[in-house]
């Protein structure tokens, strides 16, 4: 069982879409193999802004800089060093296809895909491949604090699907509210991220209010008849079809 919750997805505020998902070990590697990188001896942890060598050294591979006030919240301020860019101006140099490692980082990642699934190279095709589950207007290298909880949970499943094929154990998946944050036509492709998994043998549960989620599941329960105290008894078990027809629940006279 897993329980994918609307928690951010990393406690840094360096954790992003594509270190929780591996996908920047990828990004990393192809970079560290393009000709200046070999010249100046850059390995892949120079991409990393969570290790010394590469990134800023002023805001630790940050973009910002944080000034502690004495009566007053914290200011943040963009970094002088680098411009928010993350990395050393030497990083900066190596390119790829004449995209650096920033300007990869700033992709949305419908962008990243057709980026690198544009590219001959099986190592590009592998990172497309990977984002494939995430089609958002996320940017690959967007702090993990400024997701909501719906987009939180959109990396987990793509997480998950990236993980898991028909070989895996089957899995039940209990899902917190996920279109949270969710503009609809996101919606429309976290229903689709759950037919993957039900694809694959998984079991979704799913708590939700939103029509459209509702109307796509095999199977409801509704609970009630009203909501906190007043709630709580078992008001329908069975299709969303049949809910329909019954007019006489919260829910099923606007499904």
């Amino acid at each position: 069982m897993e329980y994918v919750d609307q928690n951010p997805i990393g406690r840094s505020s360096r954790s992003n879409a594509v270190t929780y998902l591996k996908v920047y070990d990828d990004i990393r590697k192809l970079f560290s193999e393009q000709q200046f990188a070999r010249m100046n001896g850059f390995t892949p942890s120079f991409f990393s802004f969570n290790q010394d060598g590469g990134r800023c050294s002023e805001c630790q591979g940050e973009g910002y800089v944080h000034i502690g006030m004495q009566f007053m919240a914290d200011v943040t301020m963009l970094c002088e060093a680098c411009g928010g860019k993350r990395f050393k101006p030497e990083i900066l140099e190596v390119r790829y296809k004449g995209k650096n490692i920033d300007d990869v980082l700033n992709m949305s990642v419908e962008e990243a895909m057709d980026f690198f699934s544009s590219q001959p190279e099986p190592a590009a095709g592998t990172i497309a491949a990977k984002l494939q589950p995430l089609v958002s207007y996320i940017k690959l290298g967007q702090s993990s604090s400024t997701l909501s909880g719906g987009e939180s949970q959109r990396i987990k499943l793509a997480y998950f699907l990236s993980m898991t094929d028909s070989t895996a154990k089957k899995i039940m998946f209990i899902f917190d509210e996920p279109t949270t944050g969710l503009h609809f036509h996101d919606v429309e492709k976290l229903v689709k991220a759950f037919d993957s998994l039900l694809d694959r043998g998984h079991t979704v549960v799913v708590v939700e209010h939103n029509l459209d989620v509702i109307r796509s599941a095999d199977w409801l329960i509704e609970l009630g008849p009203g909501a906190g105290d007043e709630g709580g008894s078992l008001v329908f078990a069975g299709t969303p079809e049949e809910l329909a027809r019954k007019k006489d629940t919260a829910t099923s006279a606007y499904l």
